[in-house]
Formats: C-alpha cells, structure tokens, sequence
C-alpha cells in the first residue's frame, strides 16, 4: 500500500532560515519539494559538491588512492610480463646470460633458432630442446660478417632473438616482484585502516551537503528575500513529531490534503512477504499517489509463475536452502534470502506435483509406483477440451492467465471507482462482467436452462451498451462515444488474444528445462556404463554437474525474465498501470 501523504507550506522569516532547515533536518520526515531539474542541477555549487561525493564513492569502491592502485597495478603488469618471459626462454635449459656475452668478445656469436621438429637437420647446429613440436637449436658462428652460408637452414628455420636471462633467472625476478605486490597490498591496507572510516564519514558529510543545497535551491525568495517559503510532504503517521517541533519553533505553517496535480512522493508500506517483491515494483516505475500499489496483488502471481517456468523440485530445493544459507549467512541480504525460500518452496511444489525432480521423471521411479496416478501428468491427467487433447499444465496456464487478467480489469476498475468515481469505470467495468458471463456462458453451455440464457443475454446486451456509448463519460458527442466503443472493442479483442496466448510460455519453459535435465541425465549414465565400473562414475559425475548447472542457469533466467514479462505488460496493461512515482526521500541526517 502507499502512505497517506501531508502535504506542508513553510513560511519563515531569512534570519531564521538556517536555523529553521536544521531544525527540519533532524526531524528528517520532510521530503521537500524540488523545483524542476534544470533550475537545480545547472547550479555550480550543487555540481561541484555532486563531482566531490563521486570522487569519495570512487575512493571508497577502489580501497586506495589512484597512485597506490596504479603502483599495485604496474607490479601485477611486470609479474605476468616476466612469468611469460620465463615460459618463452625455458626451451633454451639453463644458461647464464654473461657467458654468452663473454663468447661473443672472443669471437663467437651464438644464433639461436626454431623450426618443425620434422624439418630440423643435425648439421645446423647444436640441438638444445624439442616443445610441441618444435625443435629450438643454436648456431655458432665466428665468421666476422656473421653471415650463414646455408639458405636451406635459412629458408626452413626462424631466428629467434637472444634471451636476456635464463628461466631460473626470470623465475627469481617474478620472487622479488612478489614481494615488491606484497608491499604493496601492505600499504593499500594500511591505507584502508587509517582512511576508510574518514572517506565514509566525508561520504555521508557531502550527501548531507547536497541535500541541504538542494532544498535552499529549492526554495521560494519572497518579499525581497524577506521571507523563505519551503514546500514538502510528509507521512501522517510521522507528522506528530514535526508538529511539535514547528510549534516550538514558532513557524508559520500550513498542511493540507495533496492536490492531484501534486508530485507527491511515494512511501511504500507493505507486510513482510509482500515487501519482499517491492524491489520488482521499484524495477519498473513506483505508481503515482492517485494509485493503488500494485505489490500485494502480482506478488503471488509472480511467484507461482515462477515456479511453473522453473518447473523442477530440485531445482526448487537448490534455491530453498541458498535462500536460507543467505538469511543466515548474510543478514544484511536476508530479504533477497526469504525471497528465495518462497520462490523455492512454489517451485518444489510446483515440480513433485508434475513429477520432476533434478530431470528425473518420477513416474518412471518404481518406489514411487503406488502414488503415481497423483502426478500432473500428460499420462495421468490429459485434458479434452474443443475436440483435441492437452498437456493438463499447458490448459492450466491458460486458465491462470486469464484469470490474473480479470483480475487486473477489476483492479483497474477498483482503482478508477476511487480516484474518480464509478462513472469513469463503467466502461471498463462492463468490459469485466461482459467477460466474465461469456465465460459462464462457454463452461456451461449444453446445461442452461431458457431463463439462464436470457438472463445472459441481457447482461451482454447491457454491457454492450456501455461498451459503445459510454466509452467516454465526459464526451457529449454520441458518434464520438461510438466510434470510442468501437475502437476501444477492436483493441480489447486483438490485445486478449495476444496476452492469454503469452502465458502458454508458463507451461513450455517448464517442459523445456524438464526434457533437457532428462536429456543430460541419460547422457550421464549411457557415458559412465561405456566406461569400465571403477572409473565409470566419474564422466557420469562430470556430466551431471555440468548439465545441471548449466540447464540450472538457464532455467533460472527464464523463470524472472517471463514472469516479469507477463507482470510489466500484460498485468500493467490491463489493470491500468501509470507509474512515474518519485520515491519519498525525507530531508534528514
């Protein structure tokens, strides 16, 4: 649900002004009103003091300052440079760089050389190693021109460049540079335990700075300056400590109920499972104040249509109980961790019910023969419907659809009859019972007795009358209410058919995540029976892992992406959904 919001004008006096916001500041229930972005954001002094809380957020993300992070850096550079060195130089064996220098002075230039191990003849030079492939070779040469008179070794060889040091050598330089990145994260931490708890509190001091620049921009100069007027909202049910403070202070003041033309803010208050799915609301648009809070009415949609997308008891136990390590691991995220113990209870239920457990089609389980005829199943439970047979699941799907989209025309029809009286929801009502008694209609057709069917008729025939000449009630043209109806008829059949339609995906991504754990767990046995019995568990084990991980993952996607889908458009279209709600931010420390 949302707060009932009051809305409060302040008039003070200039000399009182700062006094006065410090004062509202630590009562911190106002959420005062902005004037409109740009007269604000454009402020200079406002920029300069949101480019140093960046630069404190930045600091605070990073643990260190850019010189220390660039110096840590640099010597994580030269560590990989030299492991790579070292990788390259080890075909050469062990040498000593000065040796080779020294030879050179005596007139004897060693050439080291590559080439396919297939190609590599003895009369080059001296063979030194063979890697993947490749023979590595030197040549001495103590000819003054330092040329090689052999255009065959030329031609079918590469010539390598002297290495600097040899592999032990560069191995010893990657120890210093270890102890060289030691230090380094010596420092950083050091850094962190002398500095973090400052950078938070200059963090919170700035935030607390720009909301005090935001609410002087914010603010009304009356009177030459005289006077400052202040407009906010706050909570009813915290307006009590702010009433005893301004009559303390002894301000002018008035409150009143917000107008419709308001932006006033939205505090959300709702119970403890459904305060788990605000943050799925807040994803989208927080509704306006002249809504309803649509939380509590998606939040069991939601998480059955999770559970039907995810369709696997294990799958379901998985999340279960990492839903609970996090509400018992993690207190800070024990919210996300209820959230995921009710999506996994919905999804285990969901999948012994349809007999799939970590793919393995329960039906099929002999231990569970005598209660096999319970499972949903297509071999238990088809459905004969319009002269064909269906998947009992997918006919569910349907029949969930459309009854969340009933329910959202007549949360749409709840809301409207509130915010502007009936007459504005007639047509939208009419809409619903014309619905809703086809439905009757189509269920009990073959049983109604001639009084049942007139009486059908008629509501049909009144709720056609409201379709086509009450679309509007503030039109005064009827052909324009006509041709509303008509419009608003062609939109309501085209847009059903396309929204029921949608929620066949509850039942097909379940299918599908069922089929491919099945498909990885036989690929797992037929691998492992290939394999002699001592070994044969591993590949099996191996597979198991991986598919399951993997269709996990998948499944997993699926099982948010859909139900938000069928949240933001077919249960916002329908129930009228407008959004653009500004979250209620008090003014406070």
């Amino acid at each position: 649900m949302i707060s009932k919001m009051k809305k409060y004008t302040f008039l003070v006096f200039h000399r009182d002004y700062d006094t006065f916001l410090t004062q509202l500041r630590d009562v911190g229930v106002v959420h005062i009103s902005e004037k409109a972005a740009g007269l604000i954001e454009n402020d200079e002094t406002l920029q300069a003091a949101l480019q140093h809380e960046d630069e404190l957020r930045h600091l605070l993300a990073q643990g260190a300052t850019d010189q220390l992070i660039q110096e840590r850096t640099t010597i994580e550079e030269r560590i990989a440079a030299a492991k790579e060195s070292a990788r390259q130089v080890a075909v050469w064996g062990d040498f000593e760089a000065q040796r080779i220098d020294a030879l050179k002075q005596a007139g004897y230039t060693l050439r080291f050389f590559s080439c396919s191990t297939n190609v590599y003849q003895e009369e080059w030079g001296i063979k030194v190693s063979e890697n993947e492939g490749k023979t590595y070779f030197v040549v001495v040469d103590n000819s003054t021109s330092q040329n090689i008179d052999n255009p065959d070794l030329l031609e079918k060889s590469t010539e390598l460049p002297q290495p600097e040091k040899s592999e032990a050598q560069w191995l010893q330089e990657v120890e210093h540079l270890n102890g060289l990145l030691a230090a380094a994260n010596a420092r950083i931490e050091a850094w962190q335990i002398a500095h973090i708890e400052e950078i938070k509190q200059q963090l919170a001091e700035a935030r607390q700075q720009i909301d005090w620049q935001r609410v002087q921009l914010s603010t009304d100069k009356l009177a030459d300056g005289a006077l400052c007027l202040i407009e906010g909202f706050c909570p009813k049910e915290k307006e009590q400590a702010l009433n005893e403070m301004l009559e303390s202070a002894q301000v002018y003041f008035e409150s009143e109920e917000p107008a419709k033309e308001d932006n006033t803010p939205i505090e959300l208050k709702n119970n403890f499972y459904t305060r788990l799915f605000e943050p799925i609301t807040r994803l989208y648009s927080l509704p306006n104040y002249t809504e309803l809070d649509p939380t509590p009415f998606f939040a069991p949609f939601f998480m059955l249509f999770f559970g039907l997308c995810l369709g696997d008891g294990g799958y379901g136990l998985v999340i279960l109980l990492a839903g609970l390590a996090v509400i018992f691991k993690a207190p800070k995220l024990k919210e996300w961790g209820w959230l995921g113990v009710f999506m996994g209870l919905t999804t285990m239920v969901v999948g012994i019910l349809t007999g799939m457990f970590f793919g393995i089609n329960l039906e099929e389980v002999a231990v569970l023969a005598p209660v096999k005829q319970y499972f949903i199943t297509e071999t238990n439970a088809t459905v004969h419907f319009m002269g064909g047979a269906y998947h009992p699941m997918m006919v569910f799907a349907i029949l969930i659809g459309i009854f969340q989209i009933l329910f959202a025309m007549g949360f749409k029809v709840v809301k409207i009859t509130l915010r502007d009286g009936f007459k504005y929801a007639a047509y939208d009502c009419a809409w619903l019972v014309a619905l809703v008694t086809l439905i009757v209609w189509f269920a009990l057709s073959g049983s109604l007795s001639p009084i049942g069917l007139y009486t059908i008729y008629g509501i049909l025939g009144l709720c056609a009358l409201f379709i086509l000449f009450y679309s509007n009630p503030d039109r005064k043209v009827l052909l324009l209410n006509i041709g509303g109806g008509l419009w608003g008829t062609y939109n309501m059949v085209s847009g059903l058919l396309g929204d029921v339609l949608s929620y066949i995906r509850l039942f097909a991504l379940g299918l599908a995540g069922g089929i491919l754990g099945n498909v990885f767990n036989a690929l797992a046995l037929q691998a492992g029976g290939a394999c002699p019995s001592w070994i044969g568990w591993l590949p099996t084990l191996l597979i198991l892992v991986f598919g399951h991980s993997l269709n996990f993952a998948l499944c997993l996607i699926s099982s948010v992406v859909h139900p938000m889908r069928l949240t933001f458009v077919e249960f916002y279209k329908n129930a009228g959904f407008e959004g653009g709600g500004k979250e209620y931010k008090p003014f406070k420390k």
